[in-house]
């Protein structure tokens, strides 16, 4: 579950994030924790790829499978909205 392309990566985050937080699904201070740990668990971000922000949340039991498939749906539904 690895993007290359950081800053796309860094917007799908945000949106992930704050439609996770709408949902109640996270706290801030969850996500504040998480995309922290996307930072430093990869220094050269953009020289490589690093863990989304969904499994990451998912990995410390903060958001469940289902959670993360009902932020996605919403994602891709805006996006979808857009077009």
């Amino acid at each position: 579950m690895q993007y290359e392309n950081g800053e796309i990566e860094m917007k799908y985050a945000f949106r992930f994030g704050r439609i996770a937080i709408d949902k109640g699904f996270v706290n801030n201070e969850q996500l504040q924790e998480a995309l922290t740990e996307q930072v430093s668990n990869n220094p050269l971000a953009r020289l490589r790829p690093h863990k989304l922000i969904g499994e990451i949340l998912f990995e410390k039991g903060w958001m469940s499978l289902k959670q993360i498939e009902v932020v996605l749906a919403e994602m891709f539904k805006d996006k979808a909205a857009e077009r």
